[in-house]
């Protein structure tokens, strides 16, 4: 059974950081693509970021290139998303995502979703 499970959200001003963590269980890590993504109350899903199974190409939602930064590290199955000169509009539940394809994550789609940590950030 694959388990999809995020940390490092929280509460933080405007121009400060946080980074978040996602780890997936029940799958080979390594052959995953994976994906962030982020929903505000009342307003619909969005892409934030991607990457590939073997980290060599990520994709940025325009709205995050130079503040948010996606990595992973495979031997220890863990997906990261640093973010950094937060804004308020920044505020949303973020969801980590992985699907065999990375087109599936970056068409939305893809197969396997965590349960998503919430990102608040202060004016």
């Amino acid at each position: 059974q694959v388990q999809v499970m995020e940390s490092g959200g929280g509460l933080v001003q405007a121009g400060g950081s946080l980074r978040l963590s996602c780890t997936a269980s029940g799958l080979t890590f390594d052959d995953y693509a994976m994906g962030w993504f982020r929903q505000a109350p009342g307003k619909e899903r969005e892409r934030v970021a991607s990457i590939s199974a073997s980290g060599g190409i990520r994709k940025y939602a325009d709205f995050v290139k130079g503040r948010f930064t996606i990595s992973r590290v495979n031997n220890k199955s863990t997906l990261y998303l640093q973010m950094n000169s937060l804004k308020p509009e920044d505020t949303a539940m973020y969801y980590c995502a992985t699907d065999l394809y990375l087109q599936s994550v970056l068409t939305g789609s893809p197969k396997y979703w965590g349960q998503g940590t919430q990102v608040t950030v202060s004016s």
